[in-house]
Formats: structure tokens, sequence, C-alpha cells
């Protein structure tokens, strides 16, 4: 008699509904995100343009879990990797047009490019989105700003899609936004959106964003494997100075480090493991705490799964 074998795994990719973009099974994430660690996602798609998105949303098995990056600038990846289907707006989603004293732009194109785009235009008020890391989709979600702006001071719409694969147009009130959030549902996918400048000479703009661009550099790693800002500032204080006087600065785990330049800044020093910078952060978390009994909110997005622990739950 023949011994019995176990029916093969489904595999993900066999359950998905077929789309004019691209899936990829396994499909490393690491190389993508700034701080170069971190396991695969289960299946990448990067739909062609918004039908697609919206069609392969309203034909996907609803167990599915979606999770969208932008270029994985303020993103943690755990070790594990991401089940499901990860999601990246390509080129069908970076385009930037100007009406007016207004952009209209796709929520993959970059912040720096959108911020480009208007200085070209002779459009103010934009600017500082050359000193925000990401793409525009990713500002959106988290109302992101520097410099003295944030998102919010610009955006006039944006459109969102749902998991059932309805587009949805949000005024600014109904985007929510506040500080490092909106109001938006998490599992929605922002598209694209309208942004208001304000006639200015295309010269004085280049000035100020070639001084945020020098004020970064100067205060910011920025020629690290780190993923930007890693805690939300508390109401009324500033993170880095409460990690500063907790003694966080050039703290270590593995090959994670608290950046000696910015301490708000965690720094893959080139073998971390995303476990080593996670655990390198809640160190800092508590040892904030003990010292000033302030708790630190992550900013950096952290998905996936770790690795030991292959069928947790996404809690990024």
């Amino acid at each position: 008699m023949m011994p019995m074998t176990a029916p093969p795994a489904s595999r993900l990719i066999d359950r998905l509904p077929p789309v004019r973009g691209r899936l990829s099974e396994n499909a490393a994430l690491a190389g993508i995100t700034w701080f170069r660690v971190g396991g695969p996602a289960e299946v990448m798609f990067r739909p062609a343009d918004r039908e697609d998105l919206s069609a392969f949303l309203r034909a996907k098995p609803a167990d599915v879990p979606v999770t969208v990056i932008g270029v994985g600038s303020n993103l943690l990846v755990r070790d594990g990797g991401v089940p499901g289907v990860v999601l990246r707006l390509g080129r069908g989603f970076v385009e930037i047009a100007v009406e007016g004293n207004d952009l209209v732009c796709g929520a993959g194109a970059l912040d720096l490019n959108v911020a480009t785009a208007a200085r070209r235009a002779g459009l103010g008020g934009l600017e500082f989105l050359c000193g925000v890391p990401g793409t525009l989709g990713g500002a959106l979600r988290m109302n992101a700003g520097a410099y003295g702006r944030e998102t919010k001071d610009v955006a006039v719409w944006a459109e969102a899609v749902d998991p059932r694969g309805r587009i949805h147009r949000l005024d600014s009130e109904a985007l929510g936004f506040a500080y490092r959030r909106c109001a938006v549902p998490q599992d929605w996918i922002f598209l694209g959106a309208r942004l208001r400048g304000g006639a200015d000479e295309p010269d004085a703009i280049a000035a100020r964003m070639a001084k945020i661009q020098e004020t970064r550099a100067e205060s910011q790693p920025l020629r690290t494997r780190t993923g930007g800002s890693t805690f939300k500032n508390p109401p009324g204080a500033k993170a880095w100075q409460l990690i500063d006087q907790a003694g966080c600065r050039g703290l270590r785990r593995g090959g994670a480090m608290v950046s000696d330049k910015h301490c708000n800044f965690l720094i893959n020093t080139g073998d971390a493991t995303a476990a080593d910078l996670e655990k390198l952060g809640e160190e800092v978390r508590r040892r904030v705490h003990a010292a000033s009994g302030v708790e630190l909110d992550w900013e950096i997005r952290r998905i996936g799964v770790p690795a030991d622990e292959p069928n947790s739950e996404d809690s990024g």
C-alpha cells in the first residue's frame, strides 16, 4: 500500500484574479526599503492603473490581506516577510499635472518631484515636500510635514479606493487630518490628490527648497541606512530630546544603532536585522518612559511578521 502524502499547499498567487499589471511571488522587499532589511512579500502587485487596482480589489478573495508600500522610506519590514499581497503603485500613479494654482498628482509621485513640479510652475507653499522622503500617498496617510507646514495645509481633495474597489473623492474635512495621521480608513488606498499652492517666483521657491535640503543634510543622517524619524513628537515635546535625555544616543542592539547625529533616527550599521531595529526602538521607548514618564509612539510603520512567528498577524 502506497503511503499517503499531504496535498500540496495552495499558492496565494493561484487564487488571485488576472491583472493587467504585474504579480510577483516571493518578491524581495529588503532592497527597496531604506533600512535594507526584512523578508519577502508573499505576492507583490504592481497595478497598471487605477482601473486595474479597482478591478483586482473587487475580485480578490476577501480573506487575502493587502498591504500598501511606497518607496520604503518610513518603513520597517519584519524578517519573516509580509503575508498576503503587497501593493506598490508604479508608473500609472506618478503623473503630476498643473491646473492653475493647483497640482493634480498621483499617489505614487515622489514628494520631491511634487515640490519640484510646483517650483517649475511658480507655485509656492509646496516646497516643504522636498524635505519629506516618500510618496504622496504616504504623505496623505500620515499628514506628513516638515519645516512648519503639513500635507493638510495644501490638500484640496484626495481620491482613495476602498477594499471593494469603489473609488471615493474626499475633501479636506473628510480627510480628517491630525498630527501624523488622517481619518481615512487604513484599508483604503490613496490614488491621488489635488494640492493648492500660490503664485510665487520660481527662484524664490528654489532658494527655500535649497535651504530645506541644506538643513536636512546638516541635522539628519541622510547617507545611512535609516527609516527617517522613528517616533512621533509627543504633545509639547521633541522626541529626539527625550531620547537624548534618556541616554540613548549611540545605543546599539546587534547591527542597529541610535544615530549620534539625530537620535530620533535608527540606523542599520551594516548587518542589522529588522528584529534588531525593532527591539532597539522598543528599548528606547522603555528608557524614555522610565526617565520621563512619556510613552513614545512609533512613526515608522512596521509591517509583516517576525522570522520565528510566520503565522502571527501584521501589527504595522
